[in-house]
């Protein structure tokens, strides 16, 4: 009867050190949102969510290296306790400014080359780059439509002369 009141002890002091082990505190979704939104403030633009553990960044930044390093920096602020990062940051493109002087004076080009089929000409910053092939009798021509469009150079070196 001795041992059996030793194994009922035993069993009973088992179960309750699994009990308490697995009934350890959990941190909550509101605080690792807290700390993460703390680690990630500064870059604008990210938002934070989390559902039990699974932490959802979305937003846009500039670069794939700085998406990755804000998931990183995400995750490293309580790694014990968020379980996944679902990254949903997107790299925006980056923006390419068009000056508008080139825009209009490549309409010009368009149409001060119209009468000449073999050449093609593109506009950048304020130059004008011709290419293609032209009779030696036309380029002269060529060269007085552009330069009265007034931009800051005809570039006519890499034209092919017949």
């Amino acid at each position: 009867m001795n041992l059996k009141n030793v194994i009922n002890v035993f069993v009973l002091s088992a179960c309750i050190a699994i009990s308490t082990s697995s009934c350890k505190s959990k941190v909550s979704d509101a605080d690792l949102k807290a700390k993460v939104e703390t680690v990630v403030a500064s870059t604008p633009g990210v938002t934070v969510d989390v559902k039990d553990g699974v932490l959802t960044l979305s937003g846009s930044v500039a670069t794939e290296a700085e998406r990755e390093a804000i998931a990183n920096t995400a995750k490293a602020a309580d790694s014990k306790n968020i379980k996944s990062v679902v990254n949903n940051i997107v790299v925006e493109a980056p923006k390419v400014e068009i000056n508008a002087n080139d825009v209009d004076l490549a309409a010009k080009v368009v149409d001060a080359t119209k009468d000449f089929p073999t050449v093609q000409a593109v506009v950048k910053d304020g130059i004008v780059t011709v290419t293609g092939t032209l009779e030696q009798a036309r380029i002269q021509v060529l060269k007085q439509s552009l330069d009265a469009l007034s931009p800051k150079k005809v570039d006519l070196s890499a034209l092919v002369i017949k």
